[in-house]
């Protein structure tokens, strides 16, 4: 983080906050790299709170300095008219992802909005907020694609897919989650949004030894994968996806759906086709859904990979 690249940040940040959005947005995603020497940096926009995330430890120095930058635009006419009380710096490469609060109260739960959906997020206590912007145009594509549909929302985390499908018009939803906690946020986000809860179930299940509970509550018309790239003792990319794909079969009706999602920089979306092509050959590709243009990647192959399949009869 030169002079240069600071004095880009400030710009791209005055200019996003002049017109800041009225929902939750990215406003600045270094990790595309398409600004060189900010590409540890994002910034969000939590409708009233500004969250900055660096990925790896600058140099002391480079740090005070973004600090600096970063107080000043709080002093700003662009800040002031955004609405803006809250300024936040999260050290993601640390182990506990330590969350500075450089302006503004101290807040650890609040309630943000996309699509007119309300979502609870965490601050400054967990590595994530609980929603992943980047997914957005996922969300939206369950939305329109889940009326009258079973689905199931595997790693399903705070069930944001869950709520998207329920709002869209699901007969209902099965999320699964290892984590406890993160399926107790998800109920927390369907009734934020006034969901008849009958429609969901929560299976908080490692899915590997569990197939024959989520098979028994099939078939689905809609099968939505978005796993961790990797988590320590339950799931690898390179080897656990094949085992879920290759039970895809089990679980669809007629005509099913699949949704398969991957945000790992190193794996393009031929990983997924040539998988599915490979461990489900009665799938077939039919669409990549586009990504929110709030994350630019200077190589398309390495952002997140939003992938549709249907079962052919």
């Amino acid at each position: 983080m030169n002079p240069e690249a600071l004095a880009t940040l400030n710009q791209h940040l005055l200019t996003a906050l002049a017109a800041a959005p009225a929902e939750t947005r990215r406003l600045f995603h270094g990790r595309g790299r398409c600004w060189p020497g900010l590409e540890q940096v994002t910034v969000d926009w939590l409708q009233g709170v500004v969250l900055v995330a660096l990925f790896k430890e600058p140099e002391a120095a480079q740090l005070e300095d973004l600090k600096q930058v970063l107080m000043a635009i709080t002093q700003s006419e662009q800040w002031a008219k955004s609405g803006a009380h809250t300024l936040l710096l999260q050290h993601r490469y640390l182990l506990q992802s330590t969350t500075e609060w450089l302006l503004g109260d101290v807040i650890e739960e609040m309630t943000i909005t996309e699509g007119g959906l309300k979502y609870r997020v965490d601050l400054g206590r967990k590595q994530n907020t609980g929603l992943f912007l980047d997914m957005r145009y996922g969300r939206d594509w369950v939305r329109a694609n889940a009326e009258g549909k079973r689905v199931l929302n595997l790693f399903a985390y705070t069930c944001g897919f869950s709520v998207a499908a329920i709002e869209g018009g699901a007969s209902h939803v099965v999320n699964l989650d290892m984590s406890s906690p993160a399926l107790n946020r998800g109920r927390d986000n369907h009734r934020l949004n006034g969901h008849d809860m009958s429609k969901v179930g929560f299976l908080g299940h490692d899915l590997f030894k569990s197939w024959g509970k989520v098979i028994g509550k099939g078939p689905y018309d809609l099968v939505i994968i978005d796993p961790p790239s990797f988590q320590k003792g339950s799931f690898l990319l390179t080897k656990d996806y094949q085992r879920v794909l290759r039970r895809l079969p089990e679980l669809l009706s007629p005509q099913g759906t699949v949704l398969a999602c991957m945000n790992d920089p190193a794996f393009g979306a031929d990983f997924l086709i040539e998988g599915v092509t490979r461990e489900a050959p009665s799938l077939r590709f039919e669409q990549r859904l586009e990504n929110p243009p709030e994350f630019p990647d200077a190589d398309v192959e390495c952002g997140l990979k939003a992938l549709v399949f249907k079962l052919q009869s």
